[in-house]
């Protein structure tokens, strides 16, 4: 093999999970004699060499991966998008034979990483809802403790991470309602200290440059997370002088409440105004209409941070440990050309 052998390979070679490969080469006594010679037999006929940072852990490990909740108000486990990148990540890490903890965060934010690492309660984090500069990042690349985030962050990003390029996804936004005849838009955004937030809101500049539109001081409104910050702020801008024939959308839950605040005021949506979110969260092929929005990569974005924090758990060596994944729009009812009425 051009790259070096790793524990997958031998699972794949004897049919076992990399959990039970790893307990054989490290001795345990959970394995039967048959799949203990059988592995490493493999292990010897495909030429693997264990970690050597490994080999210093054996014995040590916790067989657990900590992940540290944001507080409450910003990040719920009911969360559609999260509920989704987590079932990606407990399933892949069962295959390390990795459980997983989640706890939470108070006001200091880096404090429960310290305490669970000098407490040898975990073998590695994943960091989720990363900052544009992130303190815990730091603290954790000073810890020396093994980690995956799931963002990005301003800064150099010399660490592993799984990202969505949602800059380029919302290009693609802009792309659509530009060829459906719009002009005048207007962007509901998150808060932009996440970085997520951030890369979605450079997508709106970045498609409203592309195709030459005039952007105002009011084209950007810091919305929220929640549906009903997508009513609240969908109301105000609707009823602007200037109101535009389409809002962009951070996510599907600003969108959803978008879409009722165009209900409230008689408005045709996908005529009157177009909307769109982000996400494709269950609800947006419920809505009515059924909404335009970009597809995500939730549980393929947890299962790859998965596969990168538990194969470097395991000392394998990790083909690729910085994703930025590709997203597709996924156009619905929810869009459509600029009526006449006096809107465009």
């Amino acid at each position: 093999m051009s790259r070096p052998v790793t524990m997958r390979d031998i699972a794949d070679r004897v049919g076992k999970s990399v959990s039970a490969v790893s307990k054989a080469l490290g001795g345990s006594p959970d394995i039967g004699e048959e799949t203990l010679t059988a592995v490493r037999r493999a292990a010897e006929e495909l030429g693997y060499e264990p970690n050597a940072a490994a080999r210093q852990l054996k014995g040590q490990l916790t067989e657990t991966v900590g992940l540290v909740m944001p507080p409450a108000t910003d990040l719920k486990l009911s969360d559609p998008f999260f509920s989704e990148f987590l079932a990606g990540l407990v399933t892949r890490l069962q295959g390390y034979g990795l459980g997983l903890l989640v706890s939470s965060e108070n006001d200091d934010t880096t404090s429960p990483y310290v305490k669970q690492v000098r407490s040898r309660r975990v073998d590695g984090f994943v960091v989720v809802r990363t900052l544009l500069q992130d303190d815990r990042i730091d603290v954790l690349r000073d810890l020396g403790v093994p980690f995956v985030t799931f963002g990005r962050t301003s800064g150099t990003n010399g660490f592993p991470y799984v990202d969505e390029d949602g800059a380029a996804a919302i290009v693609g936004i802009i792309d659509h309602l530009v060829a459906l005849g719009h002009e005048r838009i207007v962007y509901l955004a998150e808060p932009m200290e996440y970085t997520k937030a951030y890369h979605r809101a450079r997508g709106f500049h970045e498609g409203m440059e592309k195709h030459e539109l005039v952007e105002s001081a009011d084209s950007v409104v810091i919305a929220g997370y929640r549906q009903d910050d997508g009513h609240k702020a969908a109301a105000a801008v609707l009823d602007r002088d200037d109101a535009p024939t389409a809002l962009v959308c951070s996510n599907d839950l600003l969108a959803l409440g978008a879409m009722d605040a165009a209900r409230d005021r008689d408005l045709e949506i996908g005529s009157d105004i177009s909307i769109t979110g982000f996400d494709d969260i269950g609800l947006a092929a419920c809505a009515d209409p059924p909404l335009t929005t970009v597809r995500n990569a939730a549980h393929a974005s947890g299962a790859l941070a998965a596969e990168i924090l538990g194969g470097t758990i395991r000392g394998e060596a990790i083909d690729r440990d910085q994703i930025l994944m590709s997203l597709n729009v996924v156009v619905r009812e929810s869009t459509g050309p600029p009526s006449n009425n006096g809107r465009k």
